[in-house]
Formats: C-alpha cells, structure tokens, sequence
C-alpha cells in the first residue's frame, strides 16, 4: 500500500490517567518491525475489561502504565507487514487476539490448554516485542493495551497474535468474536463441556453471560438459569436460550440455597461470568454435589475467592478458562464460518453503534447497564477500502 513502511497520523481515544475519560487525539502509528503486522482498525466492541481497567484500574486487575489506548475487541483490514512475516499481506481481514497462538511451543502443541506464552509478558505491560510501543502522541510512547489498542484507527499486532477470516464477514460484527462472545460461548461449549439434558445457572447476563448461554443452548442443556440483578437483561437472555432468568436481590435466602430448590439439589453447571470473588463461590455452591461443575469466566487479576474445601470434596469440579478455552488464532475463523453459518448469534449482541467521537458515551452505557455490546466504527465508510 502507499503507506506502507511511512508512519500514519490517525484518530485515537487516548487513556492519560485512570479515573479520567478519554479524550480523541491524533497519533502516530509507525511501520510494523519484524514479525508484526499494521491493522487498519474498522470496528471495535467496547468490553467490560476496557471499562474496568479505566475507572477500577488495581481494584481487580494489575496496574498497566498509563497513556494508553485501550480496546481489545475488533476487527480490521491489514495494511502492511514487517519483515520474516509470511502468513499475511495487505488486504487480509483479521480478528486481532490478546491471546497468541505461536504454533510451536508445548502449550500450542497441547489439546489441554490454550495459554501460549509467545510475546505474553510484553504484550501484557503494554508493549510489543522490543519493549516499545508502536503507538506515540508528540513523540511520547503511547502505551497498547493488551498489546492491541483497538480505540485506534491504526494498530500493530504481533503476527502471531492475529487471526486471518474470510473477506466476506460483516467486521462490525465479527469483531465480538476477539473477546466476550468467544469467552463465553466457550467457557460453555469447550471449557465445562455442557451436556444434553443438563441443568445450567449462568451468572451476569452481559456479552460474556448471554454467550454463555448461548452456548449451553447449542450444547442442548434442557434447562438454563440466567442470573443478573439487572432484570432488564432477561428479555435478552431468553432470546439466548435462557428458560428462566432470577434476580438476586429478589430472595431472601442465598442464591445457592434458591438453585438448589429450583433443581432439586444444584445444577450441572454453573458458569460465572461477572468477576466477582462472592459470585464465584455463590456458583459453585450452587453446583450439585455429585459432579457439578463450575466454570470462572468472568475476569478479575488481583483478588481471591473463598471456597469451603468440604464443597470440593463432595464432587464438585472447579474449573477456570481464559477466551473460552479456544486455540486463538486458528479457532476463531472457525467461530466467524460458525456465524456466516447463522449457528452462531452476533448481531443480537449488538445494542449501539457509535462513532470514535462518542467512545465516552460507549463508557458510560455500558457502566450504566444500558447495553451489551456498543461497536465503535472507527473508519469513515469511504476509507474502508484497503
């Protein structure tokens, strides 16, 4: 392309301290270094962790230096790559991923995890593999989150930290697939590996919640218990799969002790997906003794969770997973044919789509419980032409 090894002056939503909204400047992005690939950003989901990270940075997760560009959900068109990179070329769609996927080491190779450590620890502080970022406002380093920074018309990924899908995918769409909706479609369908006939309680009805649902649905479970002190969410839930939907604050007895009424001593499995210590311990204990499972999907770095080891020894299995278990970037295109295929939900995920302009906005809704998942359309129509 005509920019290619030039650096690009772009739009982004810039984080330059917690607590603070941010604020849309002009950036400069400069040229991928080897074995990374520069992203023309199209759409982006605004996710929870994006908004957590603003307003509750080290109340439940680590602290990452500020400036920084957030968002980690989205998808785009490549626009030049680095040196030794062979598996892409401009053109290309792509789902970038905060989680890689290098191919070569143990984790990759293993069928038992999908935690590959390929440029982790960087990626993690907000750098690429040279310890800087690629990202920068008036000569000052500007920092990726998660290694991405997707509230960025203009990005640079690591390779292997990239998943290439087929050109005819609606990118305002299948952006969800880089975090929430794969999280929790897979926390039920890969990582608790919900059975037909069962008996499930999803807890917290946002996108990671009716994804989970959703995928419980797909994995036939015969019942499936929405739970969120949000009671405007059930609507949705249902549309998910959800058979009933209860809110918390509606009992007086504790929300284990009402599932276990429900489904004459616990259900199968319970899926969390709040990030919340109490909820966590509340779904296990929810589970059946005899084999239930429970499943965190819901995302906290800092904090600890209270298990009663007793609850353990009865049976119980307690079970983690990170982007739902998946292999990030060879599973996802399988997810976006699944959605091509319409057996899989994106679109109903969708509550808002807004321009960079209003990322604030995006914010406030989604702390207010006033949406599932806002895009933000970073490129203008006429510029998405790569």
């Amino acid at each position: 392309m005509a920019t290619a090894g030039q650096v690009i002056r772009c739009k982004a939503a810039v984080a330059w301290e917690p607590r603070r909204p941010l604020t849309v400047e002009e950036v400069d992005v400069a040229p991928p270094k080897a074995h990374e690939v520069r992203v023309q950003v199209v759409s982006s989901g605004v996710c929870h962790t994006d908004v957590e990270y603003l307003y509750e940075a080290e109340k439940g997760m680590s602290f990452r230096p500020f400036p920084l560009v957030l968002g980690h959900e989205s998808a785009g068109i490549v626009e030049s790559v680095g040196p030794e990179v062979t598996k892409f070329c401009p053109g290309d769609h792509v789902i970038p991923l905060f989680l890689p996927y290098c191919g070569e080491c143990e984790r990759c190779r293993s069928v038992k995890t999908n935690l590959c450590r390929k440029n982790w620890a960087n990626t993690q502080a907000g750098v690429l593999a040279d310890g800087t970022s690629r990202i920068s406002f008036k000569g000052k380093q500007i920092f990726q989150f998660l290694g991405i920074s997707s509230f960025c018309q203009y990005t640079v990924v690591p390779e292997t930290s990239l998943a290439k899908i087929r050109r005819d995918a609606p990118l305002d769409k299948v952006c969800l697939l880089g975090c929430g909706v794969s999280t929790g479609y897979g926390a039920a369908v890969k990582t608790a590996k919900v059975e037909e006939g069962s008996t499930c309680a999803v807890f917290g009805l946002g996108a990671v919640g009716l994804a989970a649902v959703m995928g419980c649905k797909a994995a036939k479970a015969k019942r499936i218990i929405g739970v969120d002190i949000n009671p405007d969410k059930f609507e949705k839930a249902r549309l998910f799969g959800a058979t009933d939907c209860i809110n918390p604050t509606d009992h007086r007895k504790p929300l284990h002790e009402v599932l276990a009424e429900m489904t004459c001593g616990g259900v199968d499995y319970a899926l969390e997906c709040v990030g919340s210590p109490t909820v966590m311990s509340e779904a296990l204990e929810s589970t059946t003794e005899d084999g239930g499972t429970c499943v965190i999907a819901g995302w906290t770095e800092t904090e600890k969770m209270d298990v009663q080891v007793l609850k353990i020894l009865m049976g119980r299995t307690l079970k983690g997973t990170y982007f739902g278990g998946w292999k990030s970037v060879v599973e996802v295109p399988q997810l976006v044919d699944e959605y091509m295929n319409q057996n899989l939900k994106l679109d109903e995920f969708i509550t808002h789509n807004l321009p960079l302009d209003q990322i604030n906005v995006a914010f406030d809704l989604l702390r207010n419980g006033k949406s599932i998942r806002t895009v933000i359309g970073l490129q203008d129509p006429q510029e998405e032409k790569l």
